[in-house]
């Protein structure tokens, strides 16, 4: 069976999408079945795979809609044994359409209930918001993974983020667990770096996974040419964190 991992953080410009690519990518090519599924209206996931976004019919839109089943929504890529369920911009209509409806916390969970046994790991790349998309995508998921730039004001908001997790546990999803909190952005010639990083050490300890991902130009630069960091530069220090990152997530997933 496989495992649902919702990636989410409220702010922006935290590592979010970045991760949900490289990450889903970096399994896949690591032999697991990969589904990234793209709960993000900018549908960054999307055209980072090398997907025209104005080509998409059938999405996460249609999904949350139920007017396409998942499997009708799922697109190959050129990703080894990863697939996706992309995005478009028409999701942003999502969180008004819903709002009268029953359940609505739970129509992504109904949508891909049945595809767990055809991968080993469903991710969810969220939109940087605490609203009905995030809370559709953390009420589906088994964990979350909660990135975090070493930044100035990296903690910030990320109080709010544990309280909606907590309230999510309470009302919605009693299994959701902390995957764990992945540190982004790192510099280490930057002494904020390294305050930040043995900072959220402190606070959180066991919570934060050993790999840190580390600032790269190359990182930045693959999704404007459609493609993982992976399949873009294999030899950069972004592959190179990726790749440590889901054999970790890979270990721990197996000890369990």
């Amino acid at each position: 069976m496989g495992k649902i991992i919702a990636i989410a953080n409220q702010k922006g410009g935290v590592g979010k999408t970045t991760t949900s690519v490289n990450l889903a990518a970096s399994l896949g090519v690591l032999e697991k079945k990969v589904l990234l599924i793209d709960a993000d209206p900018q549908a960054n996931a999307t055209s980072g795979l090398g997907i025209d976004v104005e080509t998409v019919e059938i999405g996460t839109y249609q999904l949350l809609e139920h007017s396409a089943t998942a499997k009708e929504a799922i697109v190959s890529t050129n990703s080894p044994n990863l697939d996706l369920i992309p995005s478009h911009i028409d999701l942003v209509a999502i969180e008004i359409e819903l709002v009268d409806v029953e359940n609505r916390e739970y129509m992504l969970k109904k949508a891909i209930e049945g595809l767990k046994a055809d991968y080993d790991y469903i991710l969810i790349d969220c939109a940087p918001s605490l609203g009905l998309l995030t809370l559709n995508a953390l009420t589906a998921a088994d964990s979350v993974i909660i990135p975090i730039q070493c930044e100035y004001f990296a903690l910030e908001g990320l109080g709010k983020l544990l309280n909606t997790i907590k309230s999510v546990q309470k009302i919605h999803n009693e299994n959701l667990d902390i995957e764990g909190l992945l540190l982004t952005m790192y510099d280490q010639r930057l002494r904020l770096s390294n305050q930040v990083v043995d900072e959220v050490k402190k606070h959180f300890d066991e919570m934060v996974f050993k790999t840190i991902i580390q600032r790269n130009v190359r990182l930045s630069e693959a999704p404007s040419y459609g493609e993982s960091i992976i399949s873009y530069d294999a030899a950069s220090k972004g592959a190179d964190n990726y790749l440590s990152l889901a054999h970790e997530l890979i270990q721990k997933n197996e000890k369990e």
